[in-house]
């Protein structure tokens, strides 16, 4: 098994996460069909990289980069008991190492840097049919709450 480290991205990176960037979207698409056609962006990968509210990184191996997560501290709702709360995205494995818990690796990484800004919650979107994201994290401890829904009309 390869040793997987893990560290903060920076903007040398970007050409790498663009093309992680186009792997999730590449994944959801088939779960989504509220997607538009044609090259998308979900994220501003620059401003994940440098904006003190949040913290992109990556996961290497030999050098590779093979894996991506952020965390962003958000606002709360008002009638949250938490002020604000950490909002995790961009969570992506390459296919070739999927399986050897990098995921978790990245979350728990995540995890950490929120416990160290004072967070007290973390929250993240996932699609209800992509079975091995909610097991993966199921297995770190998340749980559901809302579920989103969605009709063409």
């Amino acid at each position: 098994m390869t040793t997987i480290s893990i560290r903060t991205a920076n903007l040398n990176d970007l050409e790498i996460l663009l093309e992680f960037e186009q792997g999730v979207i590449k994944a959801e698409r088939p779960m989504d069909s509220f997607l538009g056609n044609g090259t998308l962006s979900y994220y501003n990968i620059p401003e994940l990289i440098t904006a003190k509210n949040s913290h992109l990184i990556v996961a290497v191996a030999n050098k590779e980069l093979v894996g991506s997560g952020y965390l962003k501290i958000e606002d709360s709702s008002h009638y949250h008991k938490n002020p604000k709360h950490g909002y995790i995205g961009f969570i992506f494995v390459k296919p070739t190492f999927r399986g050897q818990r990098i995921s978790n690796l990245i979350l728990e990484s995540l995890k950490k840097w929120g416990k160290e800004k004072d967070l007290k919650e973390l929250r993240l979107d996932v699609y209800s049919k992509n079975a091995d994201a909610l097991k993966s994290y199921n297995r770190f401890g998340f749980t559901k709450g809302l579920v989103n829904m969605k009709i063409d009309i």
